[in-house]
């Protein structure tokens, strides 16, 4: 997704917008909803952007999406003293077939107690996000075998300070910092990296039905 602006111009339909053209200019990725027609013409606000933070093949996996998926798995923590602090991701395409990466800082509900995670646990965390990402992600790893199996990579506590620094560095303000969901940038990937203490994969295979193929259509 590029940030460019693009026109585009409903007078044909019988628009009443009080410009010649009748533009209405939108960028790549907002997201439309349609709220009404006049004459021919669709009536629409802008309602938000999404964006795609993940894709291997025909998978696009939007933030809001992994926000979903990461949260539905972290309830498996809960049980275990273990809360998820913060996460990011990438797209790891050494090999074939290439695979997500999520990069995962645990803390402990309990104080002074060392931060030990079961394999077992971060395992079934794996497949759960992987679960709960789309049919078309879940069909390029069950059925077409183009995505491998999704990664947990557990980072020592302190490793999204270090991120955070390295981006301010870059010229991001501290305020409006957030940790980003992805991690193209291949130092930023170094720091993160040389800060993993334990790696995890799915040991199952999601689930996908042919009839979900023309659902999602």
């Amino acid at each position: 997704m590029d940030d460019s602006y693009h026109a585009v111009s409903f007078k044909a339909f019988g628009c009443p917008c009080p410009t010649a053209t009748c533009l209405y200019r939108y960028r790549v990725g907002d997201v439309l909803r349609v709220t009404g027609f006049y004459n021919n013409a669709p009536q629409f606000r802008v309602v938000g952007r999404q964006k795609v933070v993940l894709s291997i093949d025909m998978d696009k996996t939007y933030e809001e999406d992994l926000l979903k998926a990461v949260t539905n798995a972290t309830l498996l923590l809960e049980s275990h003293d273990l809360m998820l602090t913060d996460f990011t991701s990438r797209v790891d395409s050494s090999s074939f077939p290439g695979h997500y990466v999520l990069y995962w800082e645990l803390g402990s509900k309990v104080k002074e107690v060392r931060v030990e995670p079961d394999p077992e646990v971060i395992e079934e965390c794996c497949f759960t996000v992987e679960e709960s990402l789309d049919s078309v992600y879940r069909k390029g790893r069950r059925n077409d075998k183009n995505i491998g199996p999704l990664e947990i990579k557990v980072v020592r506590s302190g490793a999204f300070d270090e991120l955070m620094s390295f981006f301010v560095s870059r010229g991001s303000s501290v305020s409006q910092y957030k940790t980003p969901r992805s991690v193209p940038n291949e130092d930023a990937v170094k720091i993160l990296e040389a800060a993993v203490d334990s790696k995890f994969v799915s040991r199952k295979i999601p689930s996908w039905e042919l009839h979900e193929l023309h659902s999602s259509r």
